[in-house]
């Protein structure tokens, strides 16, 4: 009996590609009916659709360390580790700079969300 990750791995491997592939098809197909007839431009083969698609996901979303939003998610972790460690007058102090700097703070919304409440 095989283990279960190498099942999965197979069918993640799977879907991976099916994704290339219908994704690089799309791309192909949208590029082929829009570009040539708008800006006389050249025709894209599947690969260069695929490399295309590559391409234009390593500049707009880099190489993927981690899951959309992780580098939020981690700076906020620190910044609320910091303001943990604060005194209430220093949060205070931290607060009223960032208002006046920039018109809101972290953690207004909260603040406003449980005053309404």
């Amino acid at each position: 009996m095989r283990p279960w990750w190498i099942y999965k791995i197979g069918k993640m491997l799977l879907i991976v590609a099916a994704a290339i592939v219908v994704l690089g098809f799309v791309v192909m197909y949208l590029w082929n009916a829009l570009i040539p007839e708008l800006f006389s431009g050249p025709t894209l083969t599947f690969w260069q659709a695929a490399g295309l698609l590559v391409l234009s996901h390593i500049l707009l979303r880099g190489w993927g360390h981690g899951h959309y939003g992780s580098h939020r998610n981690r700076w906020r972790h620190r910044f609320e580790e910091k303001l943990a460690a604060m005194t209430p007058e220093e949060r205070e102090k931290f607060k009223q700079e960032w208002k006046d700097r920039c018109g809101w703070y972290p953690g207004m919304e909260k603040e406003a969300k449980q005053t309404s409440a």
